[in-house]
C-alpha cells in the first residue's frame, strides 16, 4: 500500500468529471487500499474521492463511524454512487484535504438514499442521514468536479480561513 499525493486547489484536475468503473478486480482493490491508505494519513478526513489522488474514477471512501452517538453505515466503499433520492437541507461547515486552508458553510441535504456498487461490482443501497450523509454528498461532488467552495452560501461572510489544520 502507498500514500497518494492529494491534489490541491487550483488543480484543473480537481475540476474534471469522473468516469464509472467498469472493471472490478485486483488492480481496483489495490487502488482502493492505497486510497484508504490516503485517508488514514490525513488530518482527521472522514471521506476521499478518487479524484483527489488524480484518479479519474467514480469511487469515494466515507467513514464516520469515529465520531460518537452519529449514526452511521461504517467504513463505506461506494463505486459508481448515485443519490436516488435527497429530503430536507441543513448548513454545515466543511473543509476537505483539497483545500486545507479554509472552510465553510455549505447547504447539503439532510437525508438522502443512494445506489453504489461494492469492491465485486454488486449493487447495494443506504440510506444515510446528518452528518454521513453530509459526508456522502461531499465526496460525490469531487466526481462531479465540484469543491465545497463552489457551494458556499457567500465566499464573503462563509469562507474562513483555517486557524490549526490537525
Amino acid at each position: 500500500m502507498a500514500i497518494l499525493e492529494i491534489l490541491k486547489l487550483p488543480d484543473p484536475r480537481l475540476k474534471q468529471i469522473s468516469e464509472p468503473v467498469e472493471t472490478f478486480d485486483q488492480s481496483l482493490r489495490d487502488f482502493i487500499a492505497d486510497l484508504e491508505e490516503t485517508r488514514l494519513a490525513g488530518p482527521a478526513a472522514v471521506g476521499i474521492a478518487a479524484p483527489q489522488v488524480g484518479c479519474l474514477r467514480r469511487i469515494v471512501i466515507v467513514d464516520v463511524s469515529a465520531r460518537p452517538k452519529t449514526p452511521n453505515h461504517g467504513h463505506l466503499v461506494l463505486i459508481n454512487p448515485e443519490i436516488t433520492h435527497w429530503e430536507g437541507f441543513a448548513l454545515g461547515r466543511e473543509g476537505c484535504l483539497s483545500v486545507p486552508d479554509y472552510t465553510g458553510n455549505v447547504i447539503r441535504a439532510t437525508q438522502i438514499r443512494l445506489k453504489a456498487q461494492d469492491l465485486e461490482g454488486n449493487m447495494h443501497q443506504y440510506e444515510l442521514e446528518g452528518f454521513e450523509a453530509r459526508a456522502v454528498q461531499h465526496e460525490l461532488d469531487h466526481l462531479d468536479g465540484l469543491l465545497f467552495v463552489d457551494r458556499v452560501v457567500s465566499r464573503r461572510t462563509d469562507l474562513y480561513r483555517r486557524k490549526v489544520y490537525k
